[in-house]
């Protein structure tokens, strides 16, 4: 069996399904700050393109009903890396200004004394979001014990 021999990979843009293009990028300016690169205004297909500098980070597709679903494959959740375990603070506390759910109380790590860790909260689609730092988290609660916590919530 032949494997393909890829470059350095890195990941370019997630694409989202949303089921109100407008909710939706109202929520992801205000919790990150993405700014629209680009918006549909054809009716029929709506769209949105998020990024920050000018860069494309997520883009939005109007075409589902409903809530996200974690009893089909597909996405499990989208997690965002940022550089200090303060930066993950302040963007808990605007996400509580925002009445956002999450799956936590607070910043917990990966696992039982690991450095890295974050928040697990949800869009207003229910599709599951992480903001974590590399490190920093060490004294904070893993609490689904050994399991890592971006896995079961």
């Amino acid at each position: 069996m032949t494997t393909a021999i890829a470059p350095q990979l890195a990941t370019g843009h997630i694409g989202l399904n949303v089921s109100d293009l407008d909710r939706s990028v109202d929520f992801y300016r205000r919790a990150f700050g993405f700014e629209p690169l680009a918006v549909s205004t054809d009716s029929e297909k709506r769209w949105a393109f998020l990024g920050a500098n000018g860069k494309l980070v997520l883009t939005l597709w109007q075409q589902s009903d409903g809530a996200f679903s974690t009893g089909t494959p597909g996405l499990h959740h989208l997690s965002f890396q940022v550089d200090t375990i303060e930066q993950v603070r302040s963007i808990e506390a605007l996400l509580r200004e925002l009445s956002v759910s999450f799956a936590h109380d607070g910043v917990v790590a990966h696992g039982e004394g690991v450095a890295s860790g974050g928040i697990f909260f949800v869009d207003p689609d229910g599709i599951r979001l992480e903001v974590y730092a590399p490190a920093g988290a060490e004294s904070a609660p893993a609490p689904s014990g050994a399991a890592p916590t971006c896995g079961f919530f």
